[in-house]
């Protein structure tokens, strides 16, 4: 593994699930891994889980860590090539990824869209530049269109609480105040399509009319707009808000009758209950789950130590840094 950016980094889900389970029964068992090797995290969004839980990964292999706020503590980074910096740009990008590999041996970065400009977003810019530049191994602590680390922590959670070989995941919309990315759900959808493929879950998107995500992260998934349909026998359920993309950017309704609530987990088998968090109490999920036997997203948000640092022990690994 040279990067971790999406689950096409992964040669093999099923290893890397059970390494991790490994791991956290061990947590300390690889603390010489690390010998003194600086982890970078650069954050040009806020985060509460990603950095604490990575840090804490980090510290488990003996690693130290540098933290920066670029969007608060660093300068403005200018993106394009060949122009004349006599704007608000204050240093470029090439520069600015570059010394950072020199001070760290691996670099975490986190970037959202602006959900603006779809092409402009897609094309990943800001990660791509990162590790074009940076010179070291580069993990994505979400990005415009995945959440990679969150997408693995997931997957981590269903396979410790799965009570049948092939449970029935069912990944639904809820309503939100406000547009989010797509990250999150792209990368939790191609993270299950490839479970899929391995024989290891059913995997089912129920989202409004017009809410479809890209095709490339959905392929292989059943889909459809009856919620009640697709939440009728699932084992786990993963709620998500998510913004148009074909109408990129946009809200195109009010999610009227779309939160997870208890009277709607009576349709599943007994269902656990998944969200990334944040999360807006009594508008995406109910306060009756998340207070409730059947709600993991506390133990999920745990388990983002374990995706982590199996992730830097395997760069580690694979990089022989």
């Amino acid at each position: 593994m040279k990067h971790f950016t999406s689950i096409h980094d992964v040669p093999n889900l099923d290893a890397l699930v059970n390494e991790a389970l490994k791991i956290k029964k061990d947590p300390l068992g690889f603390v010489d891994i690390g010998g003194q090797k600086t982890l970078g995290l650069v954050f040009l969004n806020p985060s509460l889980r990603t950095r604490m839980s990575t840090q804490k990964a980090a510290m488990n292999l003996g690693m130290n860590t540098m933290v920066i706020n670029m969007d608060k503590e660093g300068w403005r980074l200018e993106m394009n090539d060949d122009v004349i910096m006599d704007g608000q740009t204050v240093e470029h990008i090439k520069e600015a990824a570059a010394v950072l590999g020199q001070y760290c041996d691996i670099l975490g970065l986190r970037c959202f869209p602006n959900l603006k400009d779809k092409h402009e977003d897609y094309s990943e810019e800001v990660l791509n530049k990162f590790i074009k530049y940076s010179g070291v191994p580069v993990v994505s602590l979400e990005s415009a269109t995945r959440h990679p680390l969150q997408s693995f922590a997931d997957i981590i959670t269903i396979k410790e609480h799965a009570t049948k070989p092939k449970p029935k995941v069912v990944l639904t919309w809820a309503p939100h105040i406000k547009p989010l990315p797509q990250a999150v759900s792209n990368s939790f959808s191609e993270w299950m399509v490839k479970a899929q493929e391995m024989d290891m879950v059913d995997f089912v998107i129920t989202h409004p009319e017009d809410y479809e995500l890209a095709e490339e992260f959905t392929l292989g998934a059943t889909i459809t707009t009856n919620q009640n349909e697709a939440l009728s026998g699932a084992d786990f359920v993963y709620v998500k808000n998510w913004s148009s993309y074909n109408q990129y950017g946009e809200i195109l309704t009010d999610g009227n009758g779309w939160m997870m609530d208890n009277a709607k987990l009576k349709l599943t088998d007994n269902a656990k209950v998944m969200h990334c968090l944040p999360v807006r109490r009594g508008l995406e999920l109910g306060n009756d789950i998340l207070d409730g036997q059947n709600s993991l997203v506390v133990h999920e948000a745990a388990n983002r130590v374990y995706s982590a640092q199996t992730v830097l022990k395997k760069l580690i690994e694979g990089n022989k840094l």
